[in-house]
């Protein structure tokens, strides 16, 4: 019986196969079997089938933003064949690091139906009392990036407060805070109005430091593969002791097969080519907070609460779910992830300033995650949205800068993608409750 759901009735049957069904008058209850199995025992031609029966039901998931970096990769590479050299590479990768881990947070905030506005400030301050304490005061370095990372999230859990226990839209809590946390940002860095990085410190190896043993990247990546298999395997077992559906191992080896060419052809190309400088500490750090978010939203209990209360606040607070806990937690990991990633910008730009976290930090945060396939109007998205999005962004501002395009027109084009990108949730939610499935 592990491969059978059994249903009590007709319509239950036919509500799981979305078909219909022959019931004889019987006392005994009608078996029905998991479509998702009927798919695997068909082989290539049944994935071939759920693959085009979800496009036509708007379930595009991270086709959209695949599509679109092999394009954009494919017409940047054919404009100069430096785009996709390994030092190009590892510039995409290191720049994509710090705003990708502030999107991470904005993720959260936008499963949950969301914004937040202050993410861009909330940096800033992160930076402001990271070189204060480690700089002008003379803290020690370790000391003063947790400082100032715990700052972020104390600041997140503050506008989560005022957000669920207050009742004060999120949108106005943060826009307060967005401009709030920046006067507190300007006081900080006092006259001066600037921190320059010491020279070795923890801030300056954020984005400088390269694992220069090819050891590093092809380890890492062996690590990334074995973990994924054995993950996705145990994950399988798992299902199918408790007589659910589960992915055969042909699939399994599949899925990890094509990793392992991502993985080790990304490897190679960090390692081997002319001007190649290794794995990036920035890069490994960003793919750290990725595999743990993760972990977070799709492994645990509070995981699973978030999207519950994204999708219908008030039927998860009617199946005992702790709403307001939930919203301060998810506002505190973004403010966190925010300081973090601060640190990260004030390594890229040599120290703390008044101005770092502004201009278009915001706009860029938000838009990898939306670009990424996470849905403005909460309840679905995947924290990998954030490293998918930023690799669109940064993609296409590498290209644009080997092409000696200016800044406006990196700023267009990157407007025009992230518009497209709602219009393309729009449609696929609308497609998606036509087909009733929303």
């Amino acid at each position: 019986m592990s491969d059978l759901a059994k249903t009590p009735d007709t319509d239950k049957v036919q509500a799981a196969t979305g078909g219909t069904v022959d019931a004889e008058p019987s006392a005994t209850p009608a078996a029905a079997v998991d479509p998702r199995l009927l798919v695997r025992e068909q082989g290539f031609a049944g994935y071939w089938s759920e693959f085009v029966r979800k496009i036509r039901g708007g379930e595009l998931g991270s086709l959209p933003v695949v599509v679109g970096l092999i394009v954009i990769a494919l017409v940047f590479q054919l404009q100069n064949d430096k785009f996709l050299s390994a030092s190009s590479l590892a510039n995409i990768a290191v720049f994509t690091s710090g705003v990708g881990i502030m999107s991470v947070g904005i993720v959260f905030v936008l499963l949950l139906g969301e914004i937040d506005l202050s993410v861009g400030s909330v940096a800033g301050v992160g930076a402001a009392v990271w070189a204060v304490l480690s700089v002008t005061h003379g803290w020690g370095d370790w000391l003063s990036v947790f400082v100032a990372i715990a700052s972020g999230l104390v600041i997140g859990a503050l506008h989560g407060f005022f957000f669920a226990k207050i009742g004060v839209p999120a949108f106005v809590v943060t826009l307060a805070g967005f401009l709030g946390w920046s006067g507190l940002q300007i006081w900080l860095m006092g006259k001066e109005g600037s921190i320059n990085t010491p020279t070795g410190s923890v801030v300056e190896d954020l984005t400088t430091h390269f694992f220069a043993d090819k050891a590093a990247a092809y380890g890492l990546a062996l690590i990334a593969v074995l973990a994924y298999g054995a993950s996705q395997y145990l994950d399988a077992r798992r299902r199918k002791n408790a007589e659910l559906p589960s992915r055969p191992l042909s699939e399994i080896l599949l899925r990890t097969g094509l990793l392992a060419v991502l993985a080790f052809v990304a490897a190679y190309f960090l390692n081997e080519p002319e001007g190649a400088r290794g794995l990036p500490l920035a890069l490994v750090l960003f793919l750290a907070v990725l595999v743990i978010a993760d972990f977070v939203a799709r492994r645990t209990t509070f995981g699973r609460q978030v999207f519950a209360v994204g999708g219908n606040a008030e039927a998860a607070r009617r199946a005992g779910i702790n709403v307001d806990r939930v919203r301060i937690t998810v506002f505190a990991i973004s403010g966190m992830l925010a300081a973090f990633g601060g640190l990260f910008i004030a390594s890229l730009s040599g120290g703390a300033t008044k101005s770092l976290g502004a201009g278009n930090t915001l706009m860029m945060v938000i838009a990898a995650a939306v670009i990424g396939g996470t849905s403005l109007f909460g309840g679905r998205g995947k924290i990998w949205s954030a490293m998918l999005g930023m690799l669109v962004i940064q993609s296409i501002q590498q290209g644009l800068n080997l092409e000696g395009m200016p800044n406006e027109i990196q700023y267009m084009i990157t407007g025009a993608v992230l518009l497209a990108a709602v219009v393309i949730d729009s449609v696929s939610r609308k497609t998606q409750k036509s087909a009733g499935r929303a």
